[in-house]
């Protein structure tokens, strides 16, 4: 019989006294003591972690997005490009996710329900962030966030920006005459379709190669939506599924709550465009 495999002997480093580690790397002890249920519910923790994921994946999201509109506000265009086609990514995963928690049935979450008090994914700041980027703002959502000085100071400097597609439009704007009411809209209020908008697009798309960057951000804005209205629709599937038509923890409709959040465009024109193409 061979002796044991000992990767020491391939080089490989086993003493980490005075070495950075790859738990210290990543702060493991950190991520790893952070679920904290409050019931002995055997799929408490299972809800726990899907939502600290989702957090931590929608975190990446908005440090893509950032940095995306940086890049397309300054004119470097592929690399704004390749960040939004990360973003579409991480909304996979996201979407994934919801396959995991599907596995949580009526009987499991009524078990530790209670003890989430008034919490409610509704008020995830993070999520409002990525919504206020995109272009779907409401000012009355800065609310749940009054107690947090911090947050509430993250949400308004977003809703003082302009979003990931008034950047698109500015873009649309220096090929295709755009009108001012589009131009120079209230940054704080929600966007909303403007023909003139579907009419430069879809120039766009008849002759994609005279206008490619445009037409290559317009697929690129396309496909993010695409993930980012599965994960809404998959949502929605995953809430009817566990609770039905409850209210919502937070006090929101629930499922009918977020029905309405699946009528919401993020780049309207964009869809539009394709009946009449």
């Amino acid at each position: 019989m061979s002796d044991a495999y000992n990767p020491a002997n391939d080089g490989a480093q086993m003493s980490f006294k005075d070495r950075m580690s790859y738990g210290d790397y990543l702060q493991l002890s950190k991520v790893l003591d952070a679920q904290e249920p409050r019931s002995d519910a055997h799929d408490e923790m299972l809800f726990i972690i899907q939502h600290q994921t989702s957090e931590l994946w929608m975190k990446l999201a908005l440090h893509e997005l950032y940095a995306a509109r940086e890049a397309m506000l300054t004119g470097n265009l592929s690399h704004g490009f390749k960040m939004l086609a990360r973003v579409a990514r991480i909304f996979e995963q996201l979407n994934s996710a919801w396959d995991v928690l599907r596995t949580m049935t009526p009987s499991d979450y009524t078990r530790f329900r209670n003890d989430l008090g008034q919490s409610s994914g509704f008020q995830s700041h993070q999520y409002r962030l990525i919504e206020f980027i995109l272009g779907n703002r409401n000012a009355a959502m800065l609310k749940p966030h009054e107690h947090k000085p911090e947050v509430l100071e993250l949400l308004e400097a977003e809703l003082a920006q302009p979003s990931l597609y008034d950047v698109a439009l500015s873009m649309l704007n220096k090929t295709f005459a755009l009108p001012e009411t589009v131009l120079n809209r209230d940054l704080r209020s929600n966007y909303s379709a403007s023909e003139p908008v579907t009419e430069a697009w879809t120039k766009v798309y008849q002759a994609p190669e005279a206008h490619w960057q445009l037409y290559e951000l317009a697929e690129k804005l396309v496909d993010f939506e695409d993930y980012f209205r599965r994960w809404r629709f998959n949502h929605v599937t995953t809430v009817e599924r566990i609770i039905g038509f409850k209210r919502g923890t937070g006090g929101t409709g629930g499922v009918s709550y977020l029905r309405k959040m699946l009528e919401v465009e993020l780049f309207p024109e964009l869809w539009h465009l394709r009946t009449s193409l």
